[in-house]
């Protein structure tokens, strides 16, 4: 007797294997590089799914301060059980249609955290981590997911191995120096932002990453420079301007400057002004001086104001400030024309057609027309459908709504997140083919 228990009992787990249904494969979840630039796109592919399973595929980030941050689509495997989201559709969620970098660039503040913040890198030396997911079934934005069947770790780099940053203080001159690993000499590129201020960084990394040499300027707000945007001197631009053409790592004769919003005004004042400057990018620009009033030697250029009283807010608080500026074609406002014509080196002018914060793409036809009655073709234009205001480096999260940092109220910057994607990337290749092209 003793002896059939011992049997039955090592048959048991046998007969248990034959009632156990065969076990599906396991899906798997595999996006390459799983370390690489932020700017560059990675393949996101999914294996050893049933034909025509439907799966939500999700990316979760968070920022410096812990905000979450995420996105979603909903995705149907091939006859094969597999994903390739560089060939296949995403039927719904945050975005539809083939899109490799989907996930990255609407990523958006989660529901439980406040709306309206921007996803950028404040320190830009970290890599910023994205865990992306795949869930069964297909899950709404905002709901809960279906169960995890497969997960991966993506870290996408601000600043490529060997890139140097320098903090500044030369002078009266702030800000930040990212060389590119080697002897150079560089291309040497002024970058600035708009009215929020501070020191941003992660443009001008990535510029050290594809072989510039680049100076991340602010002009207020930032250690003892003055704390709200007022009167400014071009004096400092010039002090910056002489600093990096001088660089020994910097290749002469010229340096070039990108900026957006009101530091892509101030580098087509810059290259008016300054003969430093040979090569001017304009995001989202005005093509007169804003806000503050410019002065430069003997010359002043007064700021155009905005006009509180022609800001319209919506139902759910937005403010839309895009009538406010004063009019430019005004021949009231004549003197705060930048008299770009002056300028001898190029122009590229890039501008969203969606823009809702001001009427870049107006202000672009100025700007033409002003370098044309002078007999000029220094310039392209790059205008962009459907694009919003912020125009930054590619699979940078679309924003439509942002805190201003000034007012403290969100405010409408346009744009319809695809279209505004594939503007960022587009004008991202063809920004660093000017700036090498009139800066070798």
């Amino acid at each position: 007797a003793a002896m059939w228990r011992a049997l039955a009992a090592a048959a048991a787990p046998a007969r248990a294997l034959l009632r156990t249904p065969p076990a599906r494969r396991a899906a798997s979840l595999a996006v390459s590089p799983a370390a690489g630039p932020a700017d560059e796109r990675v393949e996101t592919r999914v294996a050893g799914l049933s034909p025509g399973q439907p799966v939500t595929l999700r990316a979760v980030a968070a920022d410096e301060r812990g905000c979450l941050f995420q996105s979603c689509a909903h995705y149907r495997a091939d006859s094969r059980g597999e994903l390739h989201l560089g060939t296949d559709a995403s039927h719904g969620g945050d975005y539809t249609g083939v899109e490799p970098m989907g996930l990255f660039w609407s990523l958006a503040p989660a529901g439980m955290e406040r709306p309206y913040q921007r996803l950028v890198p404040r320190n830009t030396s970290a890599p910023m981590k994205v865990e992306v997911l795949v869930h069964q079934g297909h899950s709404l934005p905002g709901s809960m997911p279906g169960p995890v069947m497969a997960k991966a770790e993506v870290q996408r780099l601000f600043t490529a191995p060997g890139v140097r940053r320098i903090r500044l203080k030369e002078g009266v001159v702030r800000g930040s120096l990212f060389l590119p690993p080697g002897d150079g000499p560089f291309p040497g590129v002024i970058d600035m932002y708009g009215d929020e201020g501070g020191l941003i960084e992660f443009r001008s990394s990535l510029l050290a990453t594809h072989g510039f040499a680049a100076l991340s300027l602010p002009y207020f707000d930032f250690e003892d420079l003055p704390r709200i945007l007022k009167d400014l001197k071009l004096e400092y631009f010039e002090e910056a301007a002489r600093f990096l053409q001088r660089h020994p790592k910097v290749k002469g004769p010229g340096v070039g400057v990108i900026g957006t919003g009101k530091g892509a005004e101030l580098a087509l004042s810059m290259i008016t002004f300054l003969p430093e400057v040979v090569a001017a990018v304009s995001i989202s620009g005005c093509s007169s001086n804003t806000v503050a009033d410019l002065h430069y030697g003997e010359t002043t250029l007064p700021g155009l104001h905005f006009d509180m009283e022609k800001v319209t807010i919506s139902e759910s608080g937005v403010f839309d400030v895009f009538e406010a500026l004063d009019d430019p074609t005004n021949p009231a406002n004549s003197s705060s024309v930048i008299p770009i014509e002056k300028a001898e080196g190029h122009f590229l002018l890039v501008v969203g057609e969606d823009d809702r914060m001001w009427k870049s793409s107006l202000y672009a036809e100025l700007a033409i027309r002003r370098l044309r009655q002078h007999g000029k073709e220094n310039f392209e234009l790059l205008s962009y459908p459907g694009a919003g205001h912020r125009i930054d480096p590619p699979s940078t999260p679309f924003c439509q709504v942002a805190m201003d940092r000034v007012l403290g109220v969100p405010v409408l910057g346009g744009g319809e997140s695809k279209a505004h994607a594939h503007a960022q990337e587009h004008s991202w290749g063809k920004i660093q083919e000017f700036l090498h092209l009139h800066l070798g």
